[in-house]
């Protein structure tokens, strides 16, 4: 365990507080994968963990969690809790509890059900390390009752199938498998920030097969298609796949330049310069032109933008003696054009030499 994670966890102790890491860091501390969220439960009450930790800046809910960053971790301190009812995926009553008995039993999947003490030593309530061992991923209790509390779970099981290689247990697969219509509650944003863990993983082809295999692409009212290509990236995938999802400002710029690739067919000086090395990478990937030969077309571009011309507007004027008008952005347009397909050299004699020969 960090250092400062440690010294945290005695913080509490010194003060007569139990506290321990549990959840998604202490799994990827028993399967020997760096973790930078740290999750903390303890029996201090939220006022009580500002003061022990002299917390200046944080974020906190109405659950009995605080949120903040020191350095690259992202802390997530709550206190031990007994969730009573739930309504629309939130705990809508909740009390304060003592011990980690009842908090566990509030936890989604036994893998992420382990609890770690000050000492490194692990309590595991819910026999998560054997289904750890045997890669399984298994609901803490009745899963109809957590899926139903908060069907987001049920993306959550497809993720850890996906980034951890597990397999679903049999009645977790079953059930999910006979209630789909579950996550057709989810919000939009919700739904897409599962999926953008799913398809930025390595295995994403897996886990958008299990999606399948399941039935909950219909859904999502997600149309996957039978010949759907790996891409490093989320949003090569999202290309492919149609979908009702929100996307950012940026993500639709991104999914419109691949578009544009993708009919111009081909990846070249004009579509590196227009659209970007990151949109030519996916697109490439999907017109299977080979990734190292986009790197190096893109680094040997003679100009990135129009600045990098070696002759502006005003030069042209003066060069041409005319007035400013759209005959500058069409000349401009020509040397940028001559420039990227090597048939004119980024330099203004020559460039200047090239104006009065051709615009006079």
């Amino acid at each position: 365990m960090n250092k400062n994670i440690k010294d945290k966890l005695n913080k509490f102790i010194k003060k007569g507080y139990k506290a321990y890491i549990v959840g998604g860091y202490v799994r990827d501390h028993l399967l020997g994968k760096e973790s930078f969220d740290v999750d903390i439960a303890t029996s201090a009450l939220p006022k009580e963990v500002i003061e022990i930790l002299g917390l200046d800046t944080f974020t906190n809910d109405s659950y009995g969690s605080l949120y903040f960053e020191e350095g690259k971790y992202n802390f997530d301190i709550t206190t031990f809790r007994k969730e009573l009812s739930y309504e629309s995926r939130k705990p809508t009553e909740f009390e304060y509890i003592d011990n980690i008995e009842e908090d566990v039993i509030r936890r989604d999947f036994t893998i992420n059900s382990l609890y770690m003490d000050e000492d490194d030593n692990i309590i595991d309530l819910v026999d998560g390390q054997s289904d750890l061992n045997n890669k399984i991923i298994k609901m803490v209790g009745d899963i109809d009752t957590k899926c139903k509390e908060d069907p987001l779970r049920i993306l959550r099981a497809i993720r850890f199938y996906t980034i951890l290689g597990f397999k679903l247990e049999d009645n977790l697969y079953n059930y999910i498998k006979n209630n789909t219509y579950l996550v057709s509650t989810l919000s939009n944003e919700r739904i897409k920030e599962e999926l953008d863990l799913i398809f930025e993983d390595d295995n994403k082809l897996e886990g958008i097969k299990l999606i399948q295999e399941l039935g909950l692409d219909k859904e999502l009212e997600i149309d996957i298609p039978n010949d759907l290509k790996y891409t490093s990236s989320a949003i090569g995938m999202y290309y492919q796949i149609k979908t009702n999802l929100n996307f950012t400002k940026n993500e639709k710029d991104i999914l419109e330049r691949i578009d544009k690739i993708i009919k111009y067919g081909i990846i070249d000086n004009i579509t590196l310069y227009q659209y970007g090395l990151y949109a030519c990478s996916i697109a490439g990937e999907l017109l299977n032109v080979d990734q190292s030969a986009i790197s190096t077309e893109y680094k040997e571009l003679p100009i990135y933008n129009r600045s990098d011309i070696d002759i502006s507007g005003n030069d042209i004027i003066d060069i041409l003696n005319i007035e400013p008008g759209e005959k500058i952005e069409e000349i401009l347009s020509d040397i940028e054009i001559n420039i990227l397909y090597n048939k004119l050299d980024n330099n203004k004699e020559i460039i200047t030499d090239y104006i009065n020969k051709n615009w006079r």
